[in-house]
């Protein structure tokens, strides 16, 4: 499925604006020419002044310096509109040449109109109707020319056209390049100033995680048409929150239930006489058990944390590498514990430490094979855990600390161990990395300038 591009507000808002700019002053540029036109302030291009066009193009020169006519098609074009057409061609040297039936009236005034530049020759309102003229001089190569020609015709499309393109090239068109100028310098700041508080929203929705409960984000900058749309986002925050606080308080209360039937039934195995399967039940017990509090590991980890203190990690993992060596070696394994320091101190959760200890050794007894050795090392750089089985696949290293995620989905356990791991290690400013072995997993956490030796 293709994602259509997305547009700019602001850019949005120039092109519409521009767009509505020009169709505005387009409208009232036509409604204020048609005002003045029906007003009789603007004069309409008038036909006969294509007719002395045609005739000025037509009209030549002889050798003895007459007028004389060349048949055009422009002028043949207008007598045929005009069969009824008329004019009368003169200089002021007397020549003159004309065509069709001059009316005698007018035949008679040219010479008395050569101080005049143009006329419109017509009768008073009420007399016969009779056909009217126009006059005009106009500048020809062989001098000036005086044109008188009779009234009437069409006035072309283009004259209307070229009419129109010169008032929109003369104001329309100026206007609107002013105005979009503006509208394009201006609209990204007011835009900009406007979306400001919604820059401030999206940067508090950014620093959002599961960490910071409670988050609202601002309403005070937002502006108003976007205020439903953050209230929308608040009111999901807000049933997020609810919905976790909720899971939580269900995990939690389940770990705490389960583990008095979980105990008691512990209690019962021991009792049972030593052999084989009792060593497996107390395995499996042993697993159960864990679960439990691996699902009070979440839950407390969410929690604000235990006050820290200085805490020694070769002493913690000395001392639960102790603690978990009877069930490995009831599961099948030589346990270990080496360290190349003596003391190793930090700042930390002692409590959270012993738990990430305890998960990557029951890590190892549950997916070592259950054979081999099992060997917890503290060095100055890390603490690791590694065994002999069949070490966990490259492209798995970094989906095992999912919650929840197993390698086979045929093993036990609840995936919740490695997990927890990584989250104790980034509780205490480190990380956990599954790294390379020819004998097995080798499961390190680094905790990098937070431990000091002594």
């Amino acid at each position: 499925m293709t994602t259509r591009p997305r547009t700019s507000l602001r850019w949005l808002l120039v092109r519409r604006l521009v767009a509505l700019q020009a169709m505005v002053l387009a409208i009232l540029t036509v409604a204020w020419i048609g005002t003045l036109w029906a007003g009789g302030f603007v004069v309409p291009p008038e036909p006969e002044d294509q007719t002395i066009d045609a005739i000025r193009d037509a009209v030549a020169r002889d050798e003895s310096g007459g007028l004389t006519l060349r048949q055009t098609p422009m002028l043949a074009r207008q007598f045929a509109a005009m069969p009824e057409l008329w004019f009368l061609v003169r200089d002021k040297s007397g020549h003159s040449i004309s065509r069709g039936e001059v009316p005698a009236e007018f035949a008679r005034i040219g010479d008395a109109l050569d101080a005049v530049g143009q006329a419109r020759l017509g009768w008073t309102i009420g007399d016969a109707p009779r056909g009217g003229a126009r006059m005009r001089w106009i500048d020809a190569p062989g001098g000036p020319l005086q044109i008188l020609a009779g009234a009437g015709g069409t006035v072309p499309w283009h004259r209307f056209a070229g009419v129109v393109a010169a008032l929109m090239a003369s104001i329309i068109l100026p206007v609107t390049v002013v105005m979009a100028l503006a509208t394009l310098i201006a609209t990204p700041m007011v835009v900009r100033r406007s979306l400001a508080g919604l820059a401030t929203a999206a940067a508090e929705a950014e620093a959002i995680d599961i960490d910071r409960r409670g988050t609202q984000l601002p309403l005070d900058l937002v502006p108003s048409e976007i205020v439903p749309l953050v209230r929308a986002v608040n009111d999901a925050l807000r049933r997020l929150d609810e919905g976790l606080e909720r899971r939580e308080l269900f995990l939690a209360n389940a770990a705490h239930e389960v583990r008095t039937p979980i105990a008691i039934l512990q209690t019962r195995i021991e009792s049972l006489d030593l052999g084989p399967q009792t060593a497996r039940l107390l395995e499996d017990m042993k697993r159960l058990s864990t679960l439990a509090d691996q699902l009070l590991d979440v839950e407390r980890l969410g929690q604000t944390a235990a006050p820290w203190g200085a805490v020694d990690l070769v002493d913690i993992a000395r001392r639960t590498t102790a603690d978990l060596a009877p069930l490995a070696i009831a599961a099948g394994y030589e346990i270990g514990f080496e360290n190349t320091v003596d003391v190793l101190t930090m700042p930390g959760d002692e409590g959270a430490l012993e738990r990430a200890i305890a998960n990557l050794i029951q890590n190892a007894i549950q997916y070592g094979g259950r054979r081999g050795r099992i060997l917890v090392r503290v060095s100055a750089s890390e603490l690791c855990v590694t065994d002999e089985g069949p070490g966990v696949p490259i492209g798995d290293r970094e989906r095992v600390f999912e919650p929840f995620y197993r390698v086979s989905p045929g093993t036990r356990g609840a995936g919740l161990g490695l997990n927890l791991v990584r989250e104790i290690a980034r509780l205490h400013g480190g990380r956990v990395e599954i790294k390379d072995s020819p004998t097995g997993a080798h499961v390190a956490i680094m905790f990098g300038a937070r431990s000091r030796l002594r």
